[in-house]
């Protein structure tokens, strides 16, 4: 990893408790810092942007924007790097154990736009959902159930655990909500 960048795990179950879910992290990146080139197989990272912008070096080089989340489904294999942008990065990191071992490497972006400020993100798999909302100054939307990851302008914090019901989160924030099969896998640790 290069300097200028400062990583924090958030949510990290080993036991497989969370299903696919391996680790969450949140990650600051100064401008022009990166993560270095390196290898993934059979897990997906999905980025979602919270400041700045990141620049995906695999299959072409998008640019990813606050708001935007990027979804590297890394297949059988590959090695890519992401790096910030001019004024950095502040990025949430969700790493999930594939759906499908062996895939074609693949990359897409979703792009942020006000007019959809919230709303679900279509992973393509089955086990995992995620539901991303900015939430602008004074505004308030309710949440639906699951694993949140709030980020105000101060900090970002995670649910322990899932949670049950619809909740209130009042802006400004970025809210991401991960609903995930809790079936343990197969690569679960006891």
């Amino acid at each position: 990893m290069d300097e200028g960048l400062i990583s924090r795990h958030l949510v990290e179950p080993t036991d497989g408790s969370a299903g696919p879910l391996l680790r969450i992290a949140e990650d600051r990146l100064m401008p022009g810092a990166g993560y270095g080139a390196h290898h993934h197989a059979d897990v997906d990272v999905v980025a979602v942007v919270l400041a700045g912008s990141l620049a995906h070096g695999w299959g072409g080089r998008a640019t990813l924007r606050a708001g935007d989340v990027g979804i590297l489904r890394a297949g059988a294999g590959l090695v890519h790097d992401e790096v910030a942008g001019a004024d950095g990065a502040h990025v949430l990191q969700t790493y999930l154990r594939t759906a499908a071992a062996g895939q074609e490497p693949g990359h897409r972006v979703v792009r942020w736009s006000a007019v959809a400020a919230r709303g679900w993100v279509d992973l393509g798999r089955p086990d995992a959902r995620l539901w991303v909302a900015r939430v602008q100054a004074e505004d308030t939307v309710a949440v639906p159930a699951g694993l949140r990851v709030v980020a105000t302008r101060e900090e970002v914090w995670a649910a322990p655990a899932a949670t049950t019901g619809e909740g209130r989160i009042t802006g400004p924030a970025t809210v991401c909500v991960w609903q995930l099969d809790r079936a343990r896998p197969l690569w679960a640790v006891d």
